[in-house]
């Protein structure tokens, strides 16, 4: 076993070789807040693209490592991506996660970056009616899942944006959203109700790559826990 200093931490490399240089590994990353939080804890577990992500045009970016490239996605795409095998490697929030459902990958590490909660929301004081409610949200499965487990009849309606005017204007009942200050919240006469979950970023892995890859793959996984790790300090 070799070990070699980078930024900040020591990082345990495997066989003598930096990241065992063999295929190519992709990790996607997720565009948005979650970028722009990515990226500084990347740069601590020594993974660095070669030009400004947030500047550049371009959606697949190489690093200072010959074997890893970075792609820039959608948040809700990287599951897909992953799950399919054309990412390695993907980065996204526990919410994105959940309501893709994808089984053919592995969630590996907590990167404890973008934390809000997932919840029900709806208009301050008013009494949910006595009937099957109606629920909007972007997060349609989670949120059928969501009330079936808690044994409530409910209506979801999809939604991609504005989600604090479904009540307002007597679309739903409830929303299911991200809540992270509650300041948009009570702007429009909301509340936070439910915890449905808790959310952060998390590192996935497709299954199959794990398996056929993991000589390569682990010493990532490591460098980036003890970024994790340094970060918590």
């Amino acid at each position: 076993m070799y070990r070699r200093k980078t930024r900040g931490f020591g990082c345990t490399y495997f066989k003598g070789c930096e990241l065992i240089m063999k295929e190519t590994l992709t990790i996607a990353l997720s565009k948005g807040r979650i970028l722009d939080e990515t990226l500084p804890l990347f740069e601590k577990a020594n993974i660095i693209p070669a030009e400004d992500m947030k500047k550049s045009r371009k959606l697949i970016f190489d690093t200072n490592h010959l074997n890893i490239k970075l792609v820039l996605l959608r948040a809700t795409d990287v599951p897909t991506y992953v799950e399919h095998g054309v990412a390695d490697f993907g980065v996204a929030g526990k919410d994105v996660l959940m309501e893709a459902g994808a089984k053919n990958l592995y969630e590996l590490l907590d990167l404890e970056i973008s934390k809000c909660r997932l919840m029900t929301a709806g208009v301050v004081g008013e009494a949910l009616p006595n009937r099957r409610l109606k629920v909007a949200s972007k997060f349609s499965k989670t949120a059928k899942s969501y009330f079936a487990e808690q044994g409530i009849q409910a209506d979801v309606i999809k939604l991609y944006g504005a989600m604090e005017l479904a009540p307002i204007m007597g679309l739903a009942d409830l929303i299911v959203d991200i809540v992270d200050t509650g300041n948009t919240l009570r702007a429009n006469g909301l509340e936070a109700r439910d915890l449905i979950a808790n959310i952060s970023t998390r590192l996935v892995v497709n299954k199959a790559a794990y398996k056929t890859k993991y000589e390569q793959i682990e010493p990532i996984i490591e460098m980036l826990r003890s970024a994790v790790r340094n970060e918590g300090e």
